[in-house]
């Protein structure tokens, strides 16, 4: 009896070809159901300094959705921001979170362990040290439109509370470039199975070329049991 060479690769190649389609296909599900997320656009941000300890520290890196002007991102109190601010910084996006919006009134009162938020305490768990909400004393109504910004490491971020003389140290809206996002796992993990996907399919179809190849070639003779007789041997 005659076994056809290449066959075990033939089903080899068809499990692998069976498996890279639906690894491809699950990547796919996965990144057409990931909320929108793929009509976002991310960027990965190296921090570049402490003034946003604990949060972030230097060497840290960041993951945050772009936007091409303020009006496109959904920015609120307590949102972490990346802010195009020449005369604060220039040569790179200033790294901040937001504290008041347009229509608030945000205060520091020297010896208060909290800052005011339109007459209120403003509980922030995020700054490195709650006893220290801002090293300086202001009052700032903050005009529609702007925001007004404070690293978590109060002691030591140059924000609006540093540029009080400029309008009252808020920026424009406009100047917010990113917003601070968890790293959008379900874009990774629908990459990395479209990728492991692609190469499984493409080793199954080699190896299904390698086993039609051998296909083509001469029958091998099986090899016969313990005990069965060869054919013309002598008894």
């Amino acid at each position: 009896m005659e076994r056809r060479r290449g066959r075990r690769r033939g089903i080899g190649a068809i499990v692998l070809l069976v498996a890279g389609g639906l690894l491809v296909l699950g990547g796919t599900v996965c990144g057409a159901t990931a909320d929108g997320h793929s009509e976002v656009d991310y960027e990965k941000y190296r921090i570049p300094g402490d003034h946003m300890r604990p949060t972030y520290a230097a060497g840290d890196t960041g993951w945050f959705s772009m936007g091409a002007a303020g009006e496109e991102l959904e920015i609120g109190r307590g949102d972490v921001v990346l802010a195009s601010v020449p005369e604060w910084r220039a040569g790179g996006l200033l790294l901040s979170r937001v504290v008041a919006r347009g229509g608030d009134r945000i205060e520091h009162r020297l010896g208060e362990s909290t800052l005011r938020l339109n007459g209120e305490p403003l509980d922030e768990p995020y700054i490195l040290d709650r006893w220290v909400p801002a090293v300086v004393p202001f009052d700032v109504t903050v005009p529609e439109g702007r925001m007004f910004l404070m690293g978590d490491n109060r002691g030591n971020s140059a924000d609006s509370s540093m540029h009080l003389s400029e309008d009252g140290g808020t920026i424009a809206l406009s100047a917010i470039r990113g917003e601070a996002v968890v790293r959008p796992t379900e874009l990774v993990v629908a990459g990395g199975l479209l990728v492991v996907g692609a190469l499984v399919f493409l080793l199954g179809g080699l190896l299904g070329i390698v086993a039609l190849v051998a296909r083509r070639g001469k029958p091998s003779p099986a090899q016969p049991g313990w005990g069965v007789p060869v054919p013309g041997a002598s008894d």
